[in-house]
């Protein structure tokens, strides 16, 4: 398949599915709340509860529900030491986030818009 044949598929979109899909007139998610989804589904895969994460980053349980709901701009420290708590390279926290705006954005501009003969169905798969 071509390169210019592809569709960007982000596989950690099954728990952003059930808050329903995102509207192609809504503004791009900001950068805390992107992170903060990716920080809360890498907590849940490893069956870990807000406390334990907390307890080990030295924050309260509290905050970090309002990081990983994206209502609180955490610190590049304070994310530092929550990706180190779940054990996810930083790194990852940043190419992750990159990936979900890339898809956001995308989506939003109508990639797969016009006429019929003019569209090409396109699939890229992501590992997350």
């Amino acid at each position: 398949m071509a390169a210019a044949d592809r569709t960007v598929v982000d596989l950690a979109a099954r728990r952003r599915d059930r808050r329903g899909p995102a509207r192609a007139d809504a503004p791009a998610p900001l950068l805390r709340t992107v992170y903060g989804e990716i920080l809360r589904d890498e907590r849940r895969d490893q069956d870990r509860t807000l406390a334990e994460v907390a307890r080990a980053v030295g924050m309260s349980k509290q905050y970090l529900s309002e990081v990983e709901r994206g209502r609180k701009e955490p610190s590049s420290e304070m994310l530092h030491s929550v990706c180190g708590a779940l054990g996810l390279p930083l790194e990852h926290l940043l190419a992750r986030g990159v990936r979900r705006l890339a898809v956001t954005r995308r989506a939003g501009t109508g990639a797969l818009s016009g006429p019929p003969q003019e569209r090409s169905p396109q699939v890229e798969l992501l590992a997350a």
